[in-house]
């Protein structure tokens, strides 16, 4: 699984489930999260993604997206996973209340599985620093009201 997520509101805006991970599966699930969020229709500071070292991440593929949408490709140091924590955080969480909950027949329910949890997570599921809302719900606020995190986002 390969999954985009905005450290501002937590919101999983892009995820690939599949048997590989390939670069071309990152590009088009990068495109999806750029245009889920009109990233680029907005006039806001230049966007950043920060990746592992994975050979999708680290491929002309995507290094060439990266620039095509003049967004600022930064890759961790190996063996640095805290420098990638908002991520690894909701990882761990996919793993601990989702994919290791028991056993799917086939995969077609563990990505059912897969894709119920990341609208749960999404949705439903309350953070502290969002002031108690689901990250989609703060994201709403924010855009209406300019509801701020209750802790700085640190990157």
């Amino acid at each position: 699984m390969l999954s985009y997520i905005d450290v501002y509101d937590r919101q999983i805006v892009g995820y690939h489930i599949g048997l590989t991970c390939e670069a071309r599966h990152a590009v088009e699930t990068f495109r999806a999260a750029l245009w889920k969020r009109q990233i680029l229709q907005r006039n806001l500071p230049l966007p950043i993604i920060r990746s592992d070292n994975g050979p999708q991440f680290v491929s002309h593929l995507f290094e060439s997206e990266c620039e095509r949408w003049n967004v600022l490709h930064e890759r961790i140091p190996p063996k640095t996973p805290n420098m990638n924590a908002y991520i690894e955080s909701y990882h761990r969480l996919l793993e601990d209340e989702c994919l290791s909950m028991g056993e799917f027949g086939t995969y077609a329910e563990a990505y059912q599985a897969v894709v119920e949890f990341v609208s749960r997570y999404n949705n439903r599921r309350l953070h502290s620093s969002l002031h108690y809302l689901s990250p989609a719900k703060f994201y709403r606020r924010h855009i209406e009201t300019g509801l701020q995190p209750r802790h700085p986002v640190r990157v």
